[in-house]
């Protein structure tokens, strides 16, 4: 129903910046929330930001607050994260994942449709 295919990640040097992107299938209701997240080696799925496509206003975990920025192209129905200021410990794969409920959650358990991820690698 929902496919969401993430680009633009790389391999960056600590304190460079990247923007990824999430194509969205389809149109995007207004309710829908689109989070973002991501799994270093060896942890567990992170929250790192998300958006209700009718608002402006994203929540952000707190390991990214003030450096990374969530957005929203409605015309495109795309989804960015504009990373700035990265640390080593940013790295991991990073996905994108729609919330169709509008529940507006950080838990992962709360995303019914996930991207493939794209990998972020900061390196010193």
């Amino acid at each position: 129903q929902v496919q969401l295919v993430e680009s633009g990640g790389g391999l960056v040097q600590a304190g460079g910046s990247l923007r990824l992107s999430c194509a969205v299938s389809g149109r995007i209701l207004s309710h829908y929330v689109m989070g973002w997240f991501r799994q270093a080696p060896g942890k567990d799925r992170e929250f790192v930001g998300n958006l209700r496509w009718s608002d402006t206003r994203p929540y952000y975990a707190d390991s990214v607050k003030g450096r990374f920025t969530v957005s929203r192209d409605k015309a495109n129905d795309a989804f960015y994260l504009e990373m700035n200021n990265l640390k080593l410990e940013d790295t991991a794969v990073y996905y994108c994942a729609a919330d169709t409920a509008g529940w507006g959650s950080s838990e992962q358990r709360r995303y019914n449709y996930w991207g493939q991820g794209t990998q972020v690698t900061v390196s010193s």
